[in-house]
């Protein structure tokens, strides 16, 4: 273990999903349109900009069952609705926000990712916000549902809290679920930051492989799970991994990423960390990970460890 957490610790697949896009203009019920040489950009107003990063957030969390940082972007008497077509049918369901948090405590969750395609976002007086977004959900990167969801969030003590969060989900025809790597590797890269290490064993093959820095592999996916959670207790608050490419190569697939954060875990030295590396890995014919051979400074990262990244 000691020596899995000594390699591997630097390793949290993450976004940096925080980043608020800069404020313009001065109408918070306007939503602009830039035009660009190619195409057209928009541009957020800053309410706009700081629900937007809210919803993503919550996207994340929701994604990895973070049921407890979900509960706190909720205001008081937060409810859920849901309407879904399965086979034909529409069902419908309506519940208080807290009731789905009970009811996912007693069930078995996997991890899922929900880019959104499109936002359409509208503020009333600084205070309300109702957006539309146009979603797909992912597991293991196949889309497997169309999902439009609708959110409505209030500002409270000068921070947008959800007050209703609703969605029409529709299955996506089996022709059409196709494997992406690139949004199999987002999954992952969120997965890590789930402080569930048996999701990002999920990503691996039954009889799958780690193995950091030519160190001892990590074989199947309880070693691969236990040495997630090594590395979730060492960085347990601010840790940001920026996904950065995922690269094609003769010897597999790289997976490059850039590790920002803290060490207060036990033992922490309190100090921050900025490092790169990359993982290459071998993949099955089901796009699981069979293989991970991953590959960063250990050095430097130790001296980071010790001094800290500004030193």
């Amino acid at each position: 273990m000691a020596t899995t957490l000594k390699y591997y610790s630097v390793i949290c697949l993450a976004f940096s999903f925080m980043q608020i896009n800069q404020a313009v203009g001065q109408n918070s019920d306007a939503l602009k349109k830039a035009q660009t040489t190619n195409k057209t950009v928009q541009v957020y107003t800053q309410d706009e900009a700081v629900v937007k990063a809210t919803i993503e957030q919550f996207l994340i969390v929701a994604g990895n069952y973070n049921l407890d940082a979900m509960a706190e972007m909720m205001s008081d008497k937060a409810n859920l609705a849901t309407a879904r077509l399965r086979d034909g049918k529409w069902t419908t369901e309506t519940m208080f926000m807290s009731e789905y948090f009970e009811a996912a405590k007693n069930r078995t969750n996997r991890p899922y990712f929900e880019p959104v395609k499109e936002y359409t976002i509208h503020i009333s007086d600084g205070h309300l916000a109702f957006v539309k977004a146009d979603a797909v959900l992912h597991a293991f990167g196949v889309p497997l549902l169309n999902n439009i969801d609708y959110f409505t969030l209030i500002k409270e003590n000068e921070v947008w809290k959800f007050i209703n969060i609703s969605f029409t989900s529709t299955r996506i025809p089996e022709a059409e679920r196709i494997y992406d790597p690139m949004v199999f590797a987002k999954s992952y890269a969120q997965a890590w930051c789930s402080q569930n290490p048996d999701f990002v064993a999920l990503f691996y093959a039954e009889d799958g492989s780690l193995n950091i820095n030519n160190g001892i592999p990590s074989v199947g996916r309880t070693a691969i799970a236990t040495d997630a959670k090594a590395f979730m207790d060492a960085f347990p608050e601010d840790m940001v991994v920026a996904f950065d490419s995922l690269v094609k190569t003769p010897y597999g697939t790289e997976f490059h990423w850039t590790l920002t954060g803290t060490n207060t875990g036990p033992n922490g030295t309190g100090k921050k960390v900025k490092i790169s590396g990359f993982e290459l890995w071998q993949l099955d014919e089901n796009g699981l990970i069979k293989e991970s051979k991953g590959t960063f400074d250990a050095e430097e990262y130790s001296r980071q460890i010790k001094y800290g990244s500004d030193n």
